[in-house]
């Protein structure tokens, strides 16, 4: 996978950068195909500006996905810190399967840059995080003890598949409760 592109340290550029980010990451959750010159315009910079920033479309996708990512990662403690496990649980799935909806149009650009995944820095923090609230559950009883937490990710993962623009987030909700219903113990 292309290492990050070097963040710059002026005000201005930072600030065009972040702009970038924003306008990039609500575009393309629209449409993957919405082109770097479109971003540019809207994020109110010249589409010199933007490639300084991303040399290349796949740059661009891969920033927005380690940012998300990362913070899908982070949002683990505080889920569990604040909620009883199966309701962290449930909670962060419905976070990944937001994400879901919005990396759907640039899935293959980050499928390719990650080899498949193989590849993908995130991949065994994101199974650290899931094995955290996969454990919390197990302790207080709510979920089946040994679940392996890269058995879930496999679940998860069709999440990535669901089109928003045909009932994703329905589709998504359904599904969720289909994998929490399975990974719970069964109360008598």
């Amino acid at each position: 996978m292309n290492p990050p592109p070097a963040k710059p340290t002026r005000k201005d550029a930072l600030d065009n950068r972040e702009r970038i980010l924003a306008v990039a990451r609500e575009a393309l959750s629209g449409s993957g195909s919405t082109s770097l010159t479109a971003i540019a315009k809207q994020a109110g910079v010249g589409i010199g500006t933007l490639y300084r920033h991303f040399p290349t479309r796949e740059a661009l996708v891969m920033e927005l996905y380690r940012h998300d990512i990362q913070g899908l990662i982070d949002r683990v403690p505080v889920f569990l810190e604040q909620n009883p496990p199966l309701t962290a649980l449930r909670l962060w799935f419905e976070e990944v399967a937001h994400y879901g909806r919005l990396k759907f149009g640039v899935a293959e650009v980050i499928h390719a840059a990650t080899n498949g995944g193989l590849d993908d820095e995130y991949y065994e923090p994101f199974v650290r995080a899931i094995a955290l609230l996969l454990e919390a559950g197990a302790a207080d009883g709510t979920l089946k003890p040994d679940l392996d937490p890269e058995d879930v990710l496999l679940q998860l993962s069709v999440l990535w598949r669901i089109d928003p623009a045909r009932g994703g987030a329905d589709r998504s909700a359904r599904i969720l409760t289909l994998i929490v219903d399975g990974l719970r113990t069964r109360q008598p």
